[in-house]
C-alpha cells in the first residue's frame, strides 16, 4: 500500500492527534514534536503555543534509549525548523562515518 505524505523540507510530516513526525522511519533518526499546549487566535484557530520536540533513534527498541535530543519551542514554525537542523546533521554524520 502506497501512501502519500504531506512533505515539508524534503522529509514527510505527518500528525496524529497532538503528537507530529517528521523524517523517515526508514533512516537512523527521526523527530517526535509532542503539542503540549494550543490556544486561540485572533481568527479563532487554535495554535500551538507550546511544543516538545525529540529527535529519536530509529534502530533504539527501547524507547526511553531512544531518545538522543529534546528541547521546547514556542511555535510549530521553530519546532520544525529545529527538527529540520537535526535530521540534516545526524543525515551529514552518518554519511561521514
Amino acid at each position: 500500500m502506497n501512501q502519500e505524505f504531506f512533505m515539508y523540507r524534503e522529509y514527510p510530516l505527518v500528525r496524529s492527534g497532538n503528537q507530529i513526525y517528521y523524517g523517515y522511519m526508514s533512516d537512523p533518526y527521526v523527530v517526535m514534536m509532542q503539542i503540549q499546549h494550543q490556544q486561540k487566535n485572533e481568527e479563532g484557530l487554535m495554535v500551538a503555543d507550546k511544543i516538545k520536540v525529540y529527535q529519536i533513534a530509529t534502530n533504539e527498541p527501547d524507547p526511553v534509549k531512544a531518545i538522543v535530543k529534546t528541547s521546547d519551542r514556542p511555535n510549530l514554525y521553530e519546532a520544525v525548523d529545529l527538527a529540520h537542523v537535526w535530521l540534516k546533521r545526524a543525515e551529514k554524520d552518518t554519511s561521514a562515518q
